[in-house]
């Protein structure tokens, strides 16, 4: 490992192949050609209703945007909510002091309290060792510094997104899934999309790849990078499920007053269960989440090792149980509620894009002149991290913006760069800049950035000082 580089310290479970893969003939089908439906005409259209596209989206709308958010499952929120990716990360910086904001923020304004578990705002930043201790079990506290990393109520986010996007005037498609970009003249033009009712086209003026997997942009030419840090969890694959009929006070007592009885139980579970995960707090103290046992070793991009580690999660669900009920204080009556129904990818492509977050930025923490937001680092021991717009934007092909999970970072920064939060601020500014785009008549390279800026902290985003009210343009950045 390179020097100063930190990971995530959960394990990793290399993935062992279980299944019969389908054998794969060496034949091809010519497809006929057809002409297309044209279902809709908009100024941005984006791609993906995670949450980089739901804050795409809003913020899009809020600029007076006509715009469409296309999404293929029945639900807003993506992995947040669909995945039960529900434990949002930190959004404070390591003094406490909130920097992802904007649309993030509203996000939290719109839950009620008791969906919601994470400290005070006025522990944000505390170094007290008690305190800490405290919400360390609860995951929201790391090197001894209480951040908010709150856990809410995947529901009630589905149902706060959803109103976000449709108050906010955007147009939603659900259960339709974007097949392929419609390229003319180098830029993006839209995409083809299948439903129910077959495949139609969507029309715009400006597009944004919300997919997480790149799908949009790399179907339309754009080259990408797919390298991994193999020590961290960034590129595993996992389905998370979660438990009703649980005491996590009495779980959490456990592991802190019974040292060796904790380490005892794990040990049980390693030997019954060989990939053996434990539990998460949730917003409610009757309710476990389990992330599922991280497996390395799969391609999110491959259809049979999709299938292959959702089998096996599913199946790991029911044995974990088991071995819950019979040797975990607190988990006697568990009983399952849900197994999240889409997979929790964290990597498949980052973008190859105009600007790129960087390891060597986490040092001296200098904002780029394109800055569209803040992050916070991995380590109390970095100072903040600087988000460019050229970041969102491809090298090659126009009419595109591609923020979340697959944004143009290297392999290090993706560990902390595809996390909830950071797609909220990425979608956020994506979609302020499609929505200057379309109402300028410019490719989403040429917005100035300053506008930009200007836009992003009218709607709440935080910028630095040294950042905002510059004139250059991101995409002559390079």
């Amino acid at each position: 490992m390179t020097e100063g580089r930190l990971f995530f310290t959960s394990e990793i479970f290399e993935g062992g192949r279980r299944r019969r893969q389908i054998a794969r003939p060496q034949k091809t089908w010519i497809e006929p050609s057809r002409t297309l439906p044209v279902f809709a005409e908009c100024d941005v259209l984006v791609v993906g209703g995670g949450p980089a596209g739901t804050a795409a989206a809003t913020s899009a709308a809020r600029l007076g945007a006509d715009v469409i958010l296309l999404e293929r499952y029945n639900h807003l929120g993506g992995l947040s909510t669909g995945g039960l990716v529900f434990w949002i990360d930190r959004m404070t910086d390591w003094d406490g002091k909130p920097v992802i904001r904007g649309v993030a923020e509203e996000i939290f304004d719109r839950l009620p309290k008791e969906y919601v578990c994470g400290p005070a705002r006025q522990d944000w930043g505390s170094r007290d060792a008690a305190t800490a201790a405290y919400w360390s079990l609860r995951s929201a506290a790391f090197h001894g510094i209480v951040t908010w990393s709150p856990m809410v109520c995947p529901e009630r986010l589905k149902l706060a997104a959803l109103d976000m996007v449709e108050e906010a005037g955007a147009r939603l498609v659900l259960h339709g899934w974007a097949s392929v970009p419609i390229v003319e003249d180098g830029a993006v033009r839209g995409v083809v999309f299948e439903s129910k009712e077959g495949r139609q086209a969507i029309l715009a003026k400006a597009t944004v790849d919300a997919t997480g997997d790149g799908d949009i942009f790399h179907r339309a030419g754009v080259p990408s990078e797919t390298d991994i840090e193999k020590n961290d969890i960034h590129h595993c694959m996992n389905t998370a499920w979660i438990w009703a009929g649980v005491d996590m006070k009495r779980w959490m007592d456990f592991r802190t007053s019974d040292p060796k009885g904790y380490s005892d139980f794990m040990a049980t579970g390693r030997e019954k269960v060989r990939h053996f995960e434990r539990p998460f707090t949730s917003w409610r103290d009757d309710v476990a989440l389990f992330m599922g046992p991280r497996q390395s070793g799969f391609d999110a991009l491959n259809v049979d090792d999709l299938t292959e580690v959702e089998a096996y999660c599913r199946r790991l669900m029911w044995q974990h149980l088991e071995v819950f009920r019979a040797h975990a204080p607190g988990f006697a009556g568990a009983y399952p509620v849900q197994s999240a129904p889409q997979m929790g990818v964290r990597h498949t492509r980052r973008l190859v894009g105009v600007e790129k977050v960087v390891r060597t930025q986490w040092d001296d923490g200098t904002p780029y002149a394109t800055e569209v937001g803040v992050s916070p680092s991995l380590s109390p021991k970095f100072r903040n991290v600087s988000v460019p717009y050229g970041a969102l934007l491809p090298q090659v092909v126009d009419g595109l913006l591609a923020p979340g999970r697959h944004l143009s970072c290297d392999a290090t920064s993706h560990s902390f760069m595809r996390e909830i939060p950071q797609c909220w601020l990425t979608g956020h500014a994506a979609g302020a800049a499609a929505a200057i785009a379309a109402h300028r008549g410019v490719a989403p390279r040429a917005v100035d950035i300053g506008e930009l800026q200007a836009a992003l902290q009218k709607q709440g985003a935080y910028l630095r000082p040294s950042a905002a009210g510059t004139v250059k343009r991101a995409g002559a950045s390079g």
